[in-house]
Parts: structure tokens; sequence; C-alpha cells
């Protein structure tokens, strides 16, 4: 899909520099995609720290029973 994006020079400049990318298409491709995945880690630690999610941890004394140091 093709999408149009309004940037100064510079911002496009900046977009490659922080992208590592030559191209503007895959740099700025590079930056939406990392942006979305932090807006998803960001809204997952909000339901973490709410308790709307949460991870059933074993109790580490029971896995470790059957060893010896």
């Amino acid at each position: 899909m093709r999408v149009t994006v309004e940037l100064s020079e510079s911002e496009l400049r900046e977009v490659q520099r922080y992208a590592k990318e030559k191209r503007k298409g895959p740099a700025i491709r590079k930056l939406a995609l990392l942006g979305l995945r932090l807006q998803k880690r960001q809204a997952l630690g909000e339901k973490v720290m709410r308790g709307d999610w949460a991870v059933e941890l074993p109790d580490l004394k029971k896995l470790r029973e059957d060893r010896t140091l």
C-alpha cells in the first residue's frame, strides 16, 4: 500500500540517518514499524501495571530441587 508522507528535507534526512537506510521509502517504513512495536510494548506494559494481564511463574525452588551444586 502506498502512503503519502509530508516531511521537510531535514526531517527526512534525520529519518534516514536513524533508520540507517539510504532510500526514503525503506527508512520511513522501518521507523513506522518501530513506532508501532513501541506502542504495542507500551500498551502491554500498561496492562501489566493495571493488573489486567499477568504471567504465572512456577516456583523456582521446586524446579531446582533435583539439581545439586
